[in-house]
Formats: structure tokens, C-alpha cells, sequence
């Protein structure tokens, strides 16, 4: 299966030829937010206030990089488990929130709104976080500086590896791969 090449921000039209199991290269700009962020975008979002970045179209990557070495441009950068953010993710998706990308399942709020406002979630190899970091060109903290490691933070990313989860129609390849497996089993 040859990879597919993705620019970001997400639109319409790419998450919906995305299937689960798709192995994709993200290229473009994404987002950082882990749960102590997005409980604080919600937050701001219920007081009728504006969130850091415009949520259209963008994809926020779970991750709480560590600080850069000598020369580079952001350290190991792993992706956190999802299911931390599930309380908040929802919302974000209703707002214009298109993609995610960390690691393990989702709870079946967050598929249905993947599904009603088509949203795609994508998986990120754990225990890979020096080679995804080699694929940030840039970062810059924008909000919440005072959370450190997980102040929400602009990443310019160039053929960024992961894989469809959970695809637009509510498809996950999580689910699909115990299937086979107990069949084979």
C-alpha cells in the first residue's frame, strides 16, 4: 500500500477519500494540545471567548514534546494517549476541529461527532518520538505557556508519518484489526 500525501489544513474533500488503515505523510501547519490545554479551549470556548488559533480545518497533534538539543528543532515528540482528550473533543470538532493525531481508542463520542462533522482521527507510532520529531521544520508556542511542555504549540510538519484510525464514516482500524485477528485466531 503506497502512502498517501497529505497538506494540511484538512479539507472536506481529503477526509472523505481517507480510509481507516491509510498509511499518510502530513505535511503543512498542525497544532499541540494535550488535556490540561484543551480543558482550558473548552473553557474559553463556554465563556464565549476566542480560541488561540482559528480551529477550522486544522488537526491538533497529542503531544508534550521535549524541550529541543543543541540544533534541533524540537525534541522526542511521541504521541500521548487519546482518551485523555476525549471530554473536550467533541466540542472542538463542532467548532471546525478536522483532525487528531495520537495514540489508542477513542469513546463513541468522539466518533460520533467524527462522523457527523466529518473529522478524521489519525494514529502516530509510540516509541518512534525521535523520528516523528526529525519531521517538525518549526514550532512556536501560542498559548499557555505556563503549562510548559504542554502549552499549545504551531508545528510546521514535513511528511509526518501516521495511519487512519478512524476514518469520516466512523471506520476504525482498530476495531477492523482485532476483527481479523479473531477470525484468523
Amino acid at each position: 500500500m503506497s502512502k498517501k500525501h497529505i497538506t494540511l489544513p484538512l479539507t472536506d474533500e481529503v477526509i472523505r477519500d481517507l480510509k481507516a488503515g491509510d498509511e499518510v505523510l502530513l505535511s503543512g501547519v498542525m497544532y499541540t494540545g494535550r488535556d490540561a490545554a484543551h480543558k482550558r479551549m473548552v473553557a474559553m470556548l463556554e465563556k464565549g471567548e476566542d480560541l488561540p488559533f482559528d480551529i477550522t480545518g486544522q488537526t491538533i497533534y497529542y503531544v508534550g514534546p521535549c524541550p529541543a538539543s543543541e540544533g534541533r528543532v524540537i525534541g522526542s515528540a511521541g504521541p500521548t494517549t487519546s482518551g485523555r482528550m476525549d471530554t473536550y473533543t467533541p466540542v472542538l470538532i463542532e467548532k471546525g476541529l478536522k483532525g487528531m493525531i495520537g495514540k489508542g481508542l477513542r469513546d463513541e463520542k468522539v466518533v460520533d461527532a467524527i462522523k457527523k462533522h466529518r473529522a478524521i482521527y489519525f494514529g502516530a507510532v509510540g516509541g518512534a518520538a525521535a523520528l516523528i520529531s526529525s519531521c517538525i521544520i518549526s514550532q512556536e508556542v501560542i498559548a499557555f505557556e505556563d503549562l510548559g511542555t504542554e502549552a499549545v504549540r504551531k508545528l510546521e510538519v514535513k511528511d509526518f508519518p501516521c495511519f487512519v484510525i478512524i476514518d469520516s464514516y466512523g471506520n476504525d482500524r482498530y476495531e477492523e484489526g482485532r476483527k481479523e485477528y479473531e477470525i484468523k485466531g
